[in-house]
């Protein structure tokens, strides 16, 4: 099925209408974007989006992935492709979370390169698929956080960040494994938060995983860690 034009048009105007070009320009410098910004802050886009949305129903998973990606296609300005990561994971389409749509998710990692978008996708797209279909996506999950690009990686460490009792914690620990050591920064980093995340649930899984990576503790993601707890 085509994308939804209707939807599409309706977050361009609205994203115009509520454009403020001072508040642009820091944002743009914040991420260091490529694309300009209309300048709406997250808590209007929220808003904006979710009455877009709930105007401009979706009937079908065919027609809800090729919406997603003509919003990020044929985006001129960053909070357009932002409104692509939301319907990715807005809530009414749940039901579309299934292991056929981990292309869909894949793609608008490696496209997006960035924090702003992989993080929200990851946690909000790929971690509430993952718990569903863990048979499906555990040996994604597992290739990801050996990949060759950085934002896989992140994206597998971070996914399961807000599970709490539902994480896979063998899944979590082997990504946090692979990627302590990874030179950049926003992969180490981010296996540290997830270690920081998942120790609110279970601290003593996690001081056993830091006691077992001791020789690795100069590494700052496990360094945080241990000293949180103590």
């Amino acid at each position: 099925m085509p994308a939804h034009l209707g939807l599409i048009a309706a977050v361009r105007d609205r994203l115009r209408d509520a454009a403020d070009p001072v508040r642009a320009a820091s944002m743009r410098r914040r991420v260091r974007s490529e694309l300009p910004f209309h300048g709406v802050s997250a808590a209007v886009r929220r808003r904006l989006f979710a009455e877009v949305f709930a105007t401009c129903p979706l009937e079908d998973f065919e027609t809800w992935e090729d919406t997603v990606h003509t919003l990020w296609r044929v985006a001129s300005h960053r909070e357009e492709r932002y409104a692509a990561v939301e319907l990715a994971d807005d809530p009414r389409y749940a039901g579309y979370r299934v292991p056929g749509a981990v292309p869909l998710y894949e793609g608008l990692i490696t496209a997006g390169a960035w924090w702003d978008y992989v993080d929200p996708l990851a946690v909000r797209g790929i971690g509430p698929l993952l718990r569903a279909h863990p048979r499906e996506l555990r040996p994604r999950i597992g290739d990801w956080s050996l990949s060759g690009d950085r934002w896989l990686r992140r994206a597998a460490v971070l996914c399961q960040l807000r599970a709490g009792e539902e994480t896979d914690r063998a899944l979590l620990f082997d990504s946090v494994d692979a990627n302590l050591g990874h030179p950049d920064p926003f992969v180490h980093r981010a296996a540290g938060r997830a270690l920081r995340e998942y120790a609110r649930t279970d601290p003593d899984s996690v001081a056993a995983f830091a006691a077992q990576h001791r020789e690795r503790a100069a590494r700052p993601a496990l360094r945080e860690v241990l000293r949180r707890l103590g």
